[in-house]
């Protein structure tokens, strides 16, 4: 060609035709060199496909080489204009033939990386997209080679449908619109090419209903040429437009492709091709309209709706994206609402939209409530790791979904379809809510931040909805809204909204007691639901059961006390009290006091003091015989609380223990022996540093006095008080009543002997008759006083747990009061306490050689030692 060209320039052609002829020639050497760069960019993407590299970044390469091909390639003039090229028909016959080569050898490449790895298909969707970035390419060109490999892939699908193709969801939307397009050729492309990837998709899709006018015949296996026989069969298909292909989309992708395609169009409703918009929005309403059910990542088109109305308010598919929101809350209502909560509150324009097209959907109304509700149960702040539900939450670490759910509620009932349900579900509304009033409140004091509304404007929606306005108006009198906007007690606030609902005799009150009652009965996992429930359920009990209570209603408060969180204890106790009246008229009642008593075991000291004073509540209205018949087992149980570490515990109890006496004056006897059995610590403590507990202990000790009819009162006055007298009185009366009791008496004092407080000390060694001794002035015994003394004390820090101290008792009570003298032989009473046995202890007793005294040929000495046991 280029001899011919030299030719015409020395046959004297006009410098126009000459300038002519030369753009011929140079556009004719671009064909050339393309052809060449395909061969070479061919050699490389082949050689590239045979290496070792990472198929991921060995895709990436040839994707990269593939477009810059195709930017050469598809920038070429027309075929007509490469035909003007020639100047004889052999030379447009050439020009032709190499043009058709360029384009063979760029689609021959693409079949040959899709046989060799059909994941590649996926270039054919890169392609859709760049053809789309130049109006100048040759897109008919580009959709033709689109369509050729398309049909190559289905029929290598046919053969092997384990093909790996993700691709198709996205190119199927692609194509879709594509067919929509002015250019009628692109549009019959771009329809075959859909069809192929539909039954490429088919193949992938077992349970997808395959029609009959797309199935290949086996005389198409080796035709890698779309023929006219082929459109028309492929094109049946698609050929019913927008509602034909919506329809076969939805039948044969897989979910997951579906969801590709939908979000596909999605994305295309932003475009600035207003055409390809408004043919998008089309294909979106049909898709969604017949399969929206089949769409799996909800959340991620929900995020993508967000971010586009986001950006622009006044976007021009406003109406379209909201449509879409109405369309999937129909079908996956659960999964939109939570995906919506996910958003920072308060809530901003855009998302208040999407609430909006939500609350269209009325043939859902029930389901979107029961997920608001089942959110409105969860704790604001709550980190994601402890809840029982797993969702997908926002990146905040924390759980604020509770909060813009209470603000969603309000969105909802200004909806009558929505006002229906709130009003059957009325009981358990009311109590997530006041779990929110709960959680908000403390929550927003720790953050510092301002108390959003939300919680109140959600009850009060609740309230004028369920037929309560007169309760509303209630609490609007009482100024409890502009209480609730300032830094209002949370617990006060449920107190106080479930005061009004009794005032008003609620008609929702049968069915708000069932719920409540049930959900006090179950195990919850958060110790503020507790409370919350406690505090509501006491209230409804006590407006509506002034007399009595059934007693399935005591069972939760019984589980309350024992919890193992002291704040749900303390209140359950509390509102024990508050019904003490009630709960002092129903039967058994010793069935809730034994879970009182068994509260004052608690490590907590608040919960203690807690359970004495409820106690105290039930048993001053509570019957006198009954009270008698568990009389005995409550001042047990202040005992062991008489010398307890904390002074307000301590003093509570000795005072507490008094007053029961004072109550039990006519059961006297049968109490005694409780009395003995505490009254060590009563006679120790007078000597407290701490005046609470010693005027306690003088007051319980009269009670005592008068109980034993002991006349030892009037020691404990002021005037009179001498705590060696009243300890020696004491003794004397137990000596001459209670003998008994010596040695129990003894026993306990011990373990005070080893005690820090010197005043503890000091009365522990009185009260066994050791110091008076002591400073006796015969010698002997006051060497033997000494002795006992350090024997004592030696003992004391031995017993160093109860169970020692409990087995010493039980031993020495062996011995009879009578014969206390064998207390000398103490080293030997320890000998004892080591070998741990009874027997041994006896063996030794019976032994003559038990006291062996200083001067065994002293008679007087023997006497005198006598004459101090005597003491």
């Amino acid at each position: 060609m280029s001899q011919d060209v030299s030719k015409t320039k020395t046959h004297g052609q006009t410098p126009k035709s000459t300038v002519k002829w030369y753009h011929v020639e140079f556009e004719a050497d671009i064909l050339v060199d393309t052809y060449a760069g395909l061969l070479s960019d061919q050699s490389i993407i082949l050689a590239i496909n045979s290496s070792f590299v990472d198929p991921l970044m060995q895709f990436e390469a040839q994707l990269k080489i593939i477009e810059i091909s195709f930017q050469k390639l598809f920038s070429l003039p027309n075929l007509n204009r490469v035909k003007s090229m020639g100047k004889d028909p052999k030379d447009i016959e050439d020009i032709e033939n190499l043009y058709k080569n360029i384009f063979n050898v760029y689609e021959d490449t693409l079949i040959i990386l899709v046989s060799k790895d059909f994941y590649k298909i996926q270039i054919l969707k890169e392609m859709t997209t760049w053809m789309n970035q130049n109006e100048q390419y040759l897109q008919e060109r580009a959709m033709l080679i689109i369509t050729r490999v398309l049909m190559f892939a289905s029929k290598r699908a046919k053969k092997c449908p384990s093909i790996d193709a993700p691709c198709l969801g996205v190119m199927a939307a692609e194509l879709s619109l594509l067919c929509a397009h002015e250019d009628p050729l692109i549009t019959q492309q771009a329809s075959s090419g859909m069809n192929y990837v539909l039954y490429i998709a088919m193949c992938q899709n077992s349970n997808a209903k395959k029609p009959k006018s797309i199935r290949l015949s086996d005389g198409e296996t080796d035709n890698l040429h779309v023929t006219s026989s082929d459109f028309e069969l492929l094109y049946k298909t698609t050929q019913g437009g927008r509602n034909k292909i919506a329809q076969s989309v939805g039948q044969i992708l897989l979910p997951h492709l579906l969801t590709d395609f939908v979000f596909t169009l999605l994305k295309k409703l932003s475009s600035p091709d207003t055409d390809t918009a408004f043919e998008a929005a089309s294909l979106l309403k049909l898709t969604l309209d017949y399969h929206a059910q089949k769409i799996t990542m909800v959340s991620k088109i929900v995020d993508d709706i967000y971010e586009q109305l986001s950006m622009d308010s006044s976007h021009a598919m406003k109406a379209v994206l909201l449509n879409v929101i109405s369309l999937l809350t129909r079908t996956s209502p659960k999964k939109v609402i939570f995906q919506l909560l996910e958003f920072p509150v308060p809530v901003d324009k855009a998302l208040l939209l999407m609430w909006q097209a939500v609350s269209t959907e009325s043939s859902v109304a029930f389901q979107v409530l029961k997920t608001i509700l089942s959110v409105l149960k969860g704790k604001p702040g709550e980190v994601e790791g402890t809840l029982v539900e797993r969702r997908r939450f926002s990146l905040d670490a924390t759980n604020m979904m509770p909060v813009a759910a209470s603000q969603a509620l309000c969105t909802f009932l200004l909806v009558n379809s929505y006002r229906k349900v709130v009003a059957k579900l009325f009981p358990e509304f009311l109590m997530a809510l006041m779990l929110q009033l709960f959680y908000c409140s403390q929550l927003l004091k720790d953050t510092g931040q301002d108390r959003p509304l939300y919680v109140r404007d959600g009850l009060k929606a609740l309230l004028n909805c369920s037929g309560l306005k007169e309760v509303n108006e209630a609490l609007e009198k009482k100024n409890f809204w502009n209480q609730f906007a300032q830094d209002m007690d949370h617990q006060y606030g449920i107190h106080f909204i479930a005061k009004t609902l009794s005032e008003c005799n609620f008609p929702q009150f049968p069915e708000t007691l069932h719920y409540v009652y049930k959900i006090a009965v179950k195990d919850s996992r958060r110790s503020e639901d507790t409370i919350v429930t406690i505090i509501f359920f006491t209230e409804l009990l006590k407006n509506f059961f002034k007399e009595s209570l059934p007693k399935e209603f005591f069972t939760p408060f019984r589980s309350w006390i024992n919890d193992s969180n002291p704040s749900v204890s303390k209140m359950s106790l509390q509102k024990i009290a508050s019904m003490a009246p009630v709960f002092s008229e129903i039967q058994n009642v010793s069935n809730l006091l034994l879970p009182i008593l068994d509260a004052f075991l608690s490590k907590e000291h608040t919960v203690i003091i807690r359970a004495m004073l409820t106690l105290r509540n039930i048993l001053s209205k509570l019957d006198k015989v009954i009270y008698s018949t568990v009389c005995d087992k409550i001042a047990s149980s202040y005992c062991p609380l008489m010398d307890h570490v904390n002074g307000g515990v301590q003093c509570m109890a000795i005072r507490h223990f008094g007053d029961l006496l004072m109550d039990m004056s006519d059961y006297k006897w049968m109490l005694n022996h409780t009395i003995l059995g505490g009254l060590v610590p009563l006679i120790l403590f007078l000597e407290s540093t701490e005046l609470r507990i010693m005027k306690a202990c003088r007051y319980t000790l009269t009670m005592c006095f008068s109980q034993l009819k002991w006349s030892t009162a009037y020691l404990l006055q002021e005037d009179n008080y001498d705590f060696e007298s009243l300890v020696l009185s004491i003794c004397n009366n137990l000596i001459s009543s209670y003998e008994s009791y010596i040695i129990d008496l003894i026993s306990d004092t011990l373990g005070f002997l080893g005690s820090s407080r010197a005043f503890l000390k000091r009365g522990s060694i009185i009260l066994v008759v050791v110091e008076r001794v002591t400073r006796e002035e015969d010698p002997v015994i006051a060497i033997l006083a000494e002795k006992t003394h350090k024997l004592f004390k030696e003992i004391a820090y031995r017993i160093a747990s109860s169970t020692v101290k409990q087995t010493l008792r039980r031993w020495v009570k062996v011995i009879r009061a009578k014969k206390l003298k064998p207390i000398y032989n103490l080293p030997n009473v320890i000998a004892i306490v080591e070998k741990k046995t009874v027997e041994d202890f006896v063996e030794m007793k019976d032994k003559e050689s038990l006291l062996e005294l200083t001067d065994e040929k002293s008679n007087v000495q023997v006497q005198k030692k006598e004459s101090f046991f005597a003491t």
